[in-house]
């Protein structure tokens, strides 16, 4: 697949129309992350991890290296803080469940790999999410590697939930989502945070609705998005 250039909001709406047309015959509701990743509100296959390994994958959007686990760290609690165009929103990491998906998104935030990034999908019917992470702004951007699921077993995604966005079993890259209303999904995608600040931001930015570009209630967000920074602090 040919990595996508960096584009603005607006030449990226032309390109996820275009990528869109493809996922969306295919699955109902899908949220796509990087590599064509898809997030259904129908039932997935998800292999449990097998131990925390990053692996080189394409595409390598604003690539700032191939992180090495370190369990010391990774074990380590943490607050992100997201500043956004909208207001901030922040969550616990929950590094006892999910400490490879932890270790990663810190990785990326400390090499402001989310700066100036914005959050490219608002779904407002049966799923209810705010999909972010990809710099491509296309859906289909991801960091240069990939990762094992995690924290799977028994796992919802009630509101204030952050999440994995993935192409399949144990595909993880940079896209992540926040879930803004209860919403089910089928336990396939990774919980690594909670909301802890910032719910009605998210609540806010649902109300101002998107637009249909992909399905009805499925598009991007009418009240624009853009990631300024995301602080990492201990808990």
């Amino acid at each position: 697949m040919t990595t996508p250039p960096s584009i603005t909001p607006r030449k990226a709406r032309h390109v996820k129309r275009k990528h869109w047309a493809l996922v969306a015959a295919a699955t109902v509701l899908p949220l796509v992350a990087s590599t064509g990743t898809a997030i259904a509100d129908t039932p997935a296959a998800a292999t449990p991890a097998t131990g925390c390994a990053y692996t080189p994958a394409v595409p390598a959007d604003n690539f700032k290296g191939i992180p090495v686990f370190d369990a010391k760290k990774a074990a380590k609690p943490y607050r992100a803080t997201l500043r956004t165009s909208q207001g901030q929103i922040s969550f616990e990491a929950l590094t006892d469940k999910a400490p490879c998906t932890t270790f990663s998104f810190r990785f990326l935030a400390e090499h402001d790999y989310f700066d100036r990034s914005h959050c490219h999908r608002l779904t407002t019917q049966r799923i209810y999410v705010l999909q972010c992470g990809d710099p491509t702004g296309t859906g289909s951007g991801g960091p240069g590697y990939s990762f094992p699921d995690e924290n799977l077993t028994g796992a919802t995604y009630p509101a204030g939930t952050v999440a994995m966005a993935n192409a399949g079993p144990n595909t993880n890259g940079s896209q992540f989502f926040f879930v803004w209303k209860d919403t089910k999904l089928s336990p396939a995608y990774t919980p690594f945070g909670r909301i802890t600040g910032g719910l009605d931001v998210l609540q806010k930015i649902a109300a101002g609705g998107e637009d249909d570009q992909n399905n009805p209630g499925d598009g991007f967000p009418n009240l624009p998005v853009n990631i300024r920074n995301v602080k990492i602090s201990a808990r």
